[in-house]
């Protein structure tokens, strides 16, 4: 059975760090994507940013704030947040689906596992 596990979120003052993670079981973690996804009170759910197989993709309101990394021998994904604004606070979701190793998606519709979204809320 896959499972995915978010944690890490947290509340946290404008300018502050936390980091995500997502572990993941009952899959070949190497030949996965996993994403990350937020979703904003009131708002739908948006792509953050993603990796596989080594190849990452970010947001671009992200780059340079948001790091993104895996530990295969973990099972594990990663997701370090520095420099949060009050616009990053929501429910970060990772997600997964099997890519072959190939680059991994923004859109939804090819993740077929979910976590359960841990909440991160940044406060100005």
């Amino acid at each position: 059975e896959v499972q995915l596990q978010a944690s890490g979120g947290g509340l946290v003052q404008a300018g502050g760090s936390l980091r995500l993670s997502c572990a993941a079981s009952g899959f070949t973690f190497a030949d996965y994507a996993i994403g990350w996804f937020r979703q904003a009170p009131g708002k739908a759910r948006d792509w953050v940013s993603c990796i596989s197989d080594g190849s990452i993709r970010q947001l671009d309101s992200v780059k340079g704030r948001f790091s993104i990394s895996a530990d295969n021998t973990k099972n594990t994904v990663s997701l370090q947040l520095n420099s949060l604004k009050p616009e990053d606070t929501g429910v970060y979701y990772c997600a997964a689906y099997w890519a072959g190793r190939t680059e991994c998606a923004k859109r939804e519709r090819f993740y077929d596992y979910w976590g359960q979204g841990t909440l991160v809320t940044v406060s100005s």
